[in-house]
């Protein structure tokens, strides 16, 4: 049975079902991952989901591997750029993976562009389809969390900032459309009142 597929946005046309490489790279060898994705695309799924600091679990060691991976698999196969649909991630600030931009760093705009451009070389791509930003600037309760601690709070970089070198990654042509993961309605309602009150009409809405 077919994969159904819906808009995902205007011009983009992705498959019910998304493949998260998340553990390409550790706990999946390139060949696995590579007989995963092949079955993946065989069925009709065309919708792939990847993150600069996947795999997981996260060591410096293979940082970046599992965008690596499956820009290898679409080169490797010959694929048409336009046939797959590739969403990646960039990191928000950690103290824990230090490896990545020194791990406590901000999302400001500097670490976003080279964000980007690292992950374009690893997914040996000029474009990536949907890029999001993985976790907020700021702290929030995460991971089953249920109390806000106010003592981990911290100077956030403003959504406005953010949102600016989105836009400018989007007028390169360097990002088709822009997304949020592990956010609050809080923030996502912040995000979308900055998308319509400071954005340069070069980001797409849908």
């Amino acid at each position: 049975m077919a994969v159904p597929l819906f808009n995902l946005a205007p011009d983009i046309t992705v498959s019910r079902l998304c493949l998260g490489t998340m553990t390409f790279g550790e706990q999946n060898s390139l060949s696995q991952s590579f007989q995963l994705l092949d079955k993946a695309f065989n069925s009709g799924i065309n919708f792939f989901d990847s993150a600069e600091m996947y795999p997981v679990p996260q060591r410096a060691q293979t940082q970046g591997r599992s965008e690596e991976y499956l820009g290898r698999w679409i080169r490797s196969r010959n694929i048409p750029r336009d046939r797959v649909v590739l969403a990646t991630k960039v990191s928000g600030p950690s103290g824990q993976m230090t490896w990545i931009r020194n791990g406590p760093e901000s999302l400001d705009a500097r670490n976003i562009a080279e964000a980007l451009d690292k992950s374009l070389l690893r997914l040996q791509t000029d474009y990536i389809d949907l890029y999001q930003l993985h976790w907020p600037d700021r702290y929030v309760p995460m991971f089953g969390e249920a109390e806000y601690d106010t003592t981990r709070a911290f100077s956030a970089v403003s959504f406005e900032e953010q949102f600016t070198a989105l836009d400018k990654a989007i007028g390169a042509g360097k990002i088709r459309y822009i997304g949020l993961s592990n956010e609050t309605p809080y923030g996502l309602t912040k995000f979308l009142h900055v998308a319509q009150e400071f954005l340069q009409p070069s980001l797409p809405k849908f």
